[in-house]
């Protein structure tokens, strides 16, 4: 006789274990250095799995993106290239890799060295490896472009710079990046970033934003006094300030950025304070709730404003898009400034925008109870009870279309985490779901569950065969298990 398992038995697996298989976030900030042309942006592109730097053969390229997040076996870790910040100069060892260095000893969480294995070791070399060896940080030293075992074997006259290992590399070909990952990964911290959210505990915010977005006037405004230095010039704040304040019973606790500004107007007397301000911003984001990005309604919402959104809805935070300085703008202008950041920052249509004058105070109760309803959307956990009445009803008005000639079947819908929301839907074969239906489904729980302002991550796992116990899986359910599952109707091609 076959043993059937408990009927919420596998609700209650996909609670526990439903966000286990995504990557360990431990806030980490890894740095790449390395002179001119070593092929710090090809491995770059090669461990965030994706060509979001410029790759040129020319020293000193500019890149168009130098931070992104990326995994290695596991653990999820924000990766810079700060050659990006550094605009390299007729004299790299002096200007150009000392700058690089300063920033990732003082910001970073881990170094990645990046040497040449095509090329004898050279002055700058070694006053690089002497710049490095000052930290306590983890660096891990890497002989780049060791295409072949040739270079390998060449590579290997670059123990003359002292360091006890050196991983050869091809970033180009792939050769020796598990090596290095397996290095990464060792040297990353083994806990999450994530604070705990307890009963009462304040809500952080993170205000984030170019530079003059009014992002530290907002912060006075708030807390009521010169809290954060105030001034007209672009880059007065360079260092995250924490402020504690409370309005109507509810505590905030909010973190202003020094703003992050489109590299064309970086000086190179400014770029290692300004790759510090982008570090910066990060890691407030990554301790915040709800992200708030403030932005200039009399100068318009910029492709920059855009990505720096971009930042926080891959790191999954809650979002309130600020139009601030209203006080600036007529009735109309400021309907288009509104049309304007819609269509700029399309991909995250389901972030509110509030607008505010943080100079005269307009808007500013609008805000915090948007902030607080933000909030409460990120932390909230719906019963599974509740959900699959709701999901019951999505079938009922909207089941699955059919794939293959055949309609997947829907069983349950569980969440399995919080901060922010993550719904498991465990299907009979969810490979033949469209991504339409999937949008549908997402859709559907933002607004019926009333999930505004956080993203809402959905996975789909196909049911195991052994919790069937000895049914088939395509069998329709018993008398018994009717109540525990959700079906969608049956369809005339089923």
């Amino acid at each position: 006789m076959t043993r059937r398992p408990h009927p919420h038995a596998e609700e209650a697996r996909l609670e526990h274990e439903g966000g286990s298989d995504g990557p360990l976030r431990t806030g980490a900030i890894v740095a790449v250095v390395g002179r001119p042309n070593v092929g710090k942006s090809t491995l770059f592109n090669r461990l965030v799995g994706k060509r979001l730097a410029i790759v040129h053969d020319e020293p000193g390229v500019t890149r168009d993106r130098h931070y992104a997040d990326a995994v290695s076996l596991g653990k999820a870790y924000t990766l810079i290239d700060t050659g990006g910040f550094d605009p390299e100069s007729d004299d790299p060892m002096r200007q150009g890799i000392k700058r690089q260095i300063d920033l990732a000893i003082s910001e970073a969480d881990v170094i990645i060295c990046a040497l040449d294995a095509t090329q004898a070791a050279v002055a700058a070399d070694h006053a690089e490896i002497a710049l490095l060896r000052r930290t306590e940080k983890p660096v891990i030293y890497i002989a780049n472009k060791a295409d072949s075992p040739r270079l390998e074997a060449d590579a290997a006259d670059l123990y003359r710079l002292g360091m006890d290992h050196l991983i050869m590399v091809s970033a180009l070909h792939g050769r020796g990046t598990a090596e290095l990952e397996a290095a990464i990964a060792k040297a990353l911290p083994d806990v999450a970033i994530d604070e705990p959210v307890t009963e009462g505990s304040p809500i952080r915010i993170a205000v984030v934003g170019k530079p003059n977005a009014g992002k530290s006037s907002l912060i006075n405004r708030v807390a009521g006094g010169e809290r954060v230095l105030v001034d007209s010039r672009p880059g007065t704040t360079r260092d995250p300030i924490d402020t504690l304040v409370e309005r109507d019973g509810q505590s905030f606790l909010l973190i202003d950025t020094a703003g992050i500004r489109k590299k064309a107007k970086v000086s190179r007397e400014d770029d290692v304070v300004e790759g510090a301000s982008v570090i910066h911003a990060i890691r407030s984001m990554e301790r915040a709730e709800v992200v708030l990005l403030m932005c200039d309604a009399a100068e318009g919402v910029s492709e920059q404003d855009a990505k720096i959104l971009g930042l926080a809805v891959d790191r999954g935070r809650g979002v309130v898009i600020v139009l601030n300085k209203i006080d600036k703008l007529d009735k109309k202008a400021l309907h288009d400034a509104d049309e304007k950041a819609k269509d700029e920052m399309v991909f995250a249509g389901w972030a509110p925008r509030v607008h505010v004058s943080a100079q005269t105070g307009r808007g500013m109760k609008g805000l915090f109870d948007t902030v607080t309803r933000v909030a409460e959307a990120y932390r909230k956990r719906v019963p599974t009870g509740e959900l699959n009445r709701f999901f019951e009803n999505v079938l009922e008005t909207h089941p699955p279309p059919t794939s293959g000639g055949r309609a997947p079947r829907l069983f349950f819908i569980t969440q399995a985490e919080s901060s922010p929301p993550l719904f498991v839907v465990v299907a009979s074969d969810p490979t033949r779901l469209q991504a339409s239906y999937m949008r549908y489904v997402q859709n559907q729980l933002r607004s019926e569950l009333k999930l505004e302002g956080v993203p809402v991550r959905v996975k789909y796992k196909e049911r195991r065969r052994r919790d069937l116990g000895a049914k088939k899986p395509d069998a329709p359910p018993t008398r018994g298990q009717h109540k525990k599952v959700v079906q969608p109707p049956r369809r005339s091609d089923d």
